[in-house]
């Protein structure tokens, strides 16, 4: 299956040392190696990058390690593909425009034999399950609220939804609208929150340690969603199986 890698900060951020674990995964450290995805939001626009190469091996991929873009959400995966081919159109993270924002999904897990009724409005542009479940999603959410809600009443209704989908199957998934950040379990998700007093990290797939305390400010705060701890020294704690949690500014809300 992929992995997911989700960032939520109180303070425009760059994500090149949980990238830089989380990209080995995709072909060196472990078998995610059918393309990647990265998604930055910045104010109300985006930053989106795909590819259908190895995250490991991408020069996409070394570029933006070496090149950190600040965001207060972002998204990335790994694909390891199940349902859909490799291709550029089936990389995550995906992205649909909604109530005039920006909207971002990734998705670990299969979905069998699941083909939602879609309107014309959101419909997939390649063949995974995931995209399939991100737009029934968004199709959902639009039936439901004439305008952008509060982040609490998008939370009630992604919470009625979410078992509509997770009968086919597993649906670990990463989602935001660049307020927030929605993060929901069925099998494997971790979670921590860096913030003051801050303290060193050392990543478990590649040989780099930082210590926060040198560079970040006391108003700092990051919360990192990923599938599998990318630290062997922090404290990462395990979501409950059927659990979805929202962030924002770095805070579970």
């Amino acid at each position: 299956m992929c992995q997911l890698l989700g960032l939520n900060c109180a303070t425009p951020t760059d994500a090149s040392f949980s990238f830089t674990g989380f990209c080995q995964r995709g072909g060196a450290t472990d078998h995610h190696a059918d393309g990647w995805g990265i998604a930055f939001f910045e104010g109300r626009g985006l930053r989106l990058f795909i590819d259908h190469e190895s995250a490991a091996n991408s020069r996409m991929a070394e570029f933006l390690r070496s090149y950190p873009l600040k965001s207060k959400n972002i998204v990335a995966h790994v694909r390891k593909a199940t349902i859909g081919e490799v291709s550029l159109e089936n990389a995550h993270p995906f992205t649909r425009e909604l109530w005039g924002r920006h909207w971002v999904f990734a998705h670990n897990g299969d979905l069998k034999d699941y083909f939602p009724k879609l309107h014309s409005a959101f419909r997939p542009v390649g063949t995974t399950d995931s995209e399939r479940a991100f737009c029934w999603l968004m199709q959902e959410l639009a039936k439901s609220h004439a305008s952008l809600p509060s982040v609490e009443e998008l939370t009630h209704t992604l919470r009625e939804l979410i078992p509509q989908v997770t009968r086919f199957g597993t649906f670990n998934f990463l989602l935001s609208n660049g307020e927030a950040m929605w993060a929901h379990c069925s099998t494997k998700l971790h979670w921590l929150v860096r913030q003051y007093p801050f303290s060193k990290a050392t990543l478990m797939d590649h040989d780099w340690t930082v210590n926060f305390a040198e560079v970040n400010q006391p108003g700092d705060r990051a919360a990192v969603i990923v599938t599998t701890p990318l630290t062997s020294d922090e404290q990462w704690t395990a979501f409950e199986p059927g659990e979805l949690k929202v962030f924002v500014d770095g805070v579970v809300v």
